[in-house]
C-alpha cells in the first residue's frame, strides 16, 4: 500500500479532501463498537461476520478508507466505544445514524439484508425505554440527548484505526493551525483564555502549566500524557486512547509547539493491552504521514512520542511518581518543590496532563477560545466525562458541560437508580468522596465542576461516578476504597504507609461488629492526620471517602457501633437471620437448604434458626416460599 507522505500544509487539506471524498463514497458504514467493553461482548465476531456475509453475498465493502475515492461501497469498521455499555455489543449505521442494541453474531443476516440492502430498520433491535418507546437514532436516544460532546466527539463515530478518517473529519488541522498562524506563546494564550482546567483530579489551569513550561531556558523539555487511570470503577481515559488516539496524540503535538519540547511520552497502564494496540498504531500512522518525527509539515519543528507501560500501580498516577516510573525507577512520588514543570521527566521541564485534556486541545485551537467558554459555567468551561456505573439503570461512558447537575445525570441520562431509591454517589474514585442526597435534596441538585465539589469535600477526579441505592451500606464502602489505598500506598511516607493501615482496621472492626465509639473518634482523628501530613495529593486525599461518610452519614456509623446493626443490611457479622413463627409452614425446605445444620423443626411447625451455627449465607432467606425467614 502506497502511503502519501505530508510534506506541508497543503499537502494535508489536499489530501483532506480526497479522504472526505473517499468517505463520501462508502453510501452507507457498519460501525461496530470495538471497546473494551463491547469486544469482551463479542463484538468482533460481529466484525468477522459481517465481512464473512458480505463476502458471501457480492457486496462490495471496504475495511479501511482508501486513498482516493473509488466506487460505492459499504465500509465496516472497529469504531471507539459509543458509550452506551449497558445495552452493548453496539452497532450504528451512517448515514441514518440508526444505533442496534445488545447485538449478536446471529442478528448479522437480518442487519445486512434488512437495514443494508433494502434500507430497512431491524426494529426488534432498537433502544427502547421503559414505557416501551423504540428509538431507532442514537441521538435521540435520552441517554445521549442529554450530553454534549468534545472530548468524545468522535469515539463511536470513526474507524478507531483509521488516521485517513481522522484526518477527513477535520483531524490535525490544529496542529497546521498552530505551527503556522500561530506562535508558542499565543498558543499557550488560546488554552488559558479558553479556562481549561486539568481533567486528571485538582483542575490546575493548563495554560498556567503550559506557560511555566515555556518559561524555562532548559532546550530540553518533554510532554507527557497520563494515562494510567487507576481509580476504580473508571474508564474514560480508555476509552478516548482506545477510540480516538489520534485526537490524543494531535493534543500532545500541540502542547510541544506551546512549549518548545520536542519528546513525549505517553504513560498507559499495561493492563490496556487494547489501548496500547490503537496507539501503537496511530503513532505508526502520523509518523508515516509526516505528522510526527522530523520537520513535521515542513515547519522545522521536531515532535515525536513513545509509550511507556506501567505496571498497574495507583501511584503512578501522581506526576512524580509517573515520571519516575518512566524513567525506570520505582515509581514513587518526591518532595515538591521543585515542581514538574521546573524539574520533571529526567529532570527536566515538563508538561503532565491526562487524556481527557489533551482530547480538548485540538478543538481548543481549531474553533478558539470562545466557543470554548459557550459551555459550563465561570471557572469551569468545557465538557467533563464521567463513567456512570453502580445502581443505575443506564451504565456506560457520558460527557456533559461542566455544571450539570447530578439530578440529571442520574436520572435523564442515567434512566434513574436500579434496585431501591438514591442513597449517594461515590465520585472521584479513592481520592473522592461520598455524596448523598440530604433531606432538602441539596446534593442531588448541586452542580458537578471543580469548585461546587470542593465546597462540599469532594472531587471531581477523573471523573468515576458510583451510584449506590438505600440498600449500600456507606460504612463497607469506605472500608472497600480504604482497602484500595491502603494496598496501593507505595510506602514511602508514614503518614499514608501507617495511617490507611490503621484507619482500614478500624473499619473493619466497624464492620464486622467490634467497632467502638472511641473508633469513629480515632477514625476521625487519622483523616485529618493523613490529609495534612501526607507527602503526596494521592495519599492527602486517601481518607476522603472515610471523612465524607462520616460527615454525611454519621448516623449509619453510630448504628454500627452502639446498635451493633447495620441498616442496610449488608455487613454480614451484624446480622441475624430468625424465623417468623406465624409465617412459617414447617415445609423443611430451609433446614435442608442450610449447608450447616442451623435450622432445627419438624415437618407442619415453626422452625428455629441457632444464631450460634448460622453463617448467614441467606440460602434459608432465597429459599423460603412465604417469606418466613427475616433479617434483623
Amino acid at each position: 500500500m502506497i502511503i502519501t507522505r505530508l510534506n506541508t500544509r497543503e499537502d494535508l487539506e489536499r489530501k483532506r479532501v480526497d479522504f472526505q471524498k473517499a468517505l463520501a463514497a462508502q453510501r452507507k458504514q457498519i460501525l461496530i463498537c470495538g471497546g473494551t467493553g463491547c469486544v469482551a461482548g463479542g463484538s468482533l465476531k460481529i466484525y468477522a461476520r459481517m465481512q464473512e456475509l458480505m463476502n458471501e453475498w457480492g457486496v462490495h465493502c471496504t475495511l479501511q478508507l482508501e486513498e482516493e475515492a473509488h466506487d460505492e461501497s459499504i465500509g465496516i469498521k472497529k469504531s471507539g466505544c459509543h458509550g452506551f455499555c449497558e445495552m452493548g455489543p453496539l452497532l450504528r449505521i451512517e448515514p441514518m445514524g440508526w444505533l442496534y442494541i445488545k447485538v449478536k453474531v446471529e442478528d448479522c443476516e437480518e442487519i445486512l439484508e434488512q437495514s443494508i440492502l433494502n434500507d430497512n430498520v431491524v426494529d426488534r433491535l432498537v433502544y427502547r425505554d421503559k414505557d416501551g418507546k423504540p428509538y431507532q437514532k442514537q441521538e435521540e436516544i435520552p441517554f445521549y440527548k442529554q450530553q454534549t460532546r468534545v472530548a468524545l466527539e468522535h469515539c463511536g463515530h470513526i474507524n478507531a484505526e483509521s488516521i485517513r478518517e481522522y484526518i477527513a473529519v477535520g483531524g490535525y488541522s490544529a496542529v497546521a493551525k498552530a505551527l503556522f498562524d500561530m506562535t508558542p506563546e499565543e498558543v499557550v494564550k488560546e488554552i488559558s483564555e479558553a479556562g481549561l482546567r486539568g481533567r486528571g483530579g485538582a483542575g490546575f489551569p493548563t495554560g498556567k502549566k503550559w506557560e511555566q513550561v515555556l518559561r524555562q531556558s532548559e532546550p530540553e523539555k518533554y510532554v507527557v500524557c497520563n494515562g494510567d487511570e487507576g481509580d476504580p470503577g473508571a474508564f474514560m481515559d480508555r476509552s478516548m486512547m482506545e477510540g480516538d488516539p489520534h485526537r490524543v496524540i494531535e493534543g500532545m503535538i500541540i502542547a510541544g509547539i506551546a512549549t518548545q519540547a520536542h519528546n513525549g511520552y505517553i504513560y498507559v497502564r499495561a493492563e490496556y493491552p487494547l489501548a496500547v494496540e490503537r496507539l501503537s498504531i496511530a503513532i505508526g500512522q502520523a509518523r508515516d504521514r509526516g505528522l510526527l518525527g522530523k520537520n513535521i509539515l515542513n515547519s522545522g519543528f521536531d515532535f515525536d512520542i513513545k509509550i511507556s507501560q506501567g505496571a498497574g500501580a495507583f501511584v503512578c498516577g501522581e506526576g512524580s511518581a509517573l515520571t519516575a516510573s518512566i524513567e525506570g525507577n520505582r515509581g514513587m512520588p518526591r518532595v515538591k518543590p521543585p515542581r514538574t514543570v521546573e524539574h520533571g521527566l529526567f529532570d527536566k521541564p515538563t508538561v503532565l496532563n491526562n487524556v481527557e485534556t489533551y482530547c480538548n486541545v485540538a478543538p481548543i485551537i481549531s474553533r478558539g477560545a470562545e466557543w470554548y467558554k459557550t459551555i459550563g459555567p465561570d471557572n469551569n468551561h468545557g465538557t467533563k466525562a464521567f463513567a456512570l456505573t453502580g445502581n443505575v439503570n443506564n451504565t456506560g461512558l457520558i460527557e456533559v458541560p461542566m455544571g450539570t447537575t447530578l439530578r440529571k445525570i442520574i436520572f435523564d441520562i442515567g434512566g434513574g437508580v436500579k434496585g431501591g431509591n438514591f442513597k449517594a454517589v461515590q465520585i472521584g474514585g479513592p481520592s473522592g468522596g461520598c455524596l448523598c442526597i440530604s433531606a432538602t435534596e441539596d446534593h442531588l441538585d448541586m452542580t458537578l465542576d471543580f469548585d461546587s465539589l470542593k465546597k462540599v469535600g469532594a472531587m471531581i477526579g477523573s471523573g468515576g461516578l458510583v451510584v449506590m441505592n438505600d440498600k449500600s451500606c456507606t460504612v463497607e464502602v469506605a472500608r472497600f476504597f480504604m482497602n484500595f489505598t491502603q494496598n496501593e500506598s507505595c510506602g514511602k511516607c508514614v503518614p499514608c504507609r501507617e495511617g490507611t493501615k490503621r484507619m482500614l482496621e478500624l473499619l473493619t472492626d466497624i464492620v464486622e461488629g467490634r467497632g467502638t465509639l472511641e473508633h469513629i473518634q480515632l477514625l476521625e482523628e487519622l483523616s485529618s492526620t493523613i490529609s495534612e501530613t501526607a507527602l503526596c495529593g494521592l495519599g492527602k486525599s486517601a481518607p476522603s471517602p472515610v471523612s465524607s461518610t462520616l460527615k454525611y452519614f454519621r448516623d449509619e456509623y453510630l448504628a454500627h457501633v452502639v446498635d451493633k446493626k447495620c441498616p442496610a443490611g449488608q455487613c454480614k457479622a451484624l446480622i441475624t437471620l430468625q424465623i417468623d413463627p406465624e409465617l412459617c409452614r414447617g415445609c423443611t425446605k430451609c433446614a435442608r437448604l442450610c449447608p450447616v445444620g442451623a435450622i432445627s423443626g419438624t415437618v407442619k411447625n415453626p422452625h428455629v434458626i441457632d444464631t450460634t451455627k448460622c453463617i448467614k449465607c441467606r440460602a434459608c432467606i432465597e429459599g423460603c416460599s412465604f417469606g418466613a425467614v427475616k433479617e434483623v
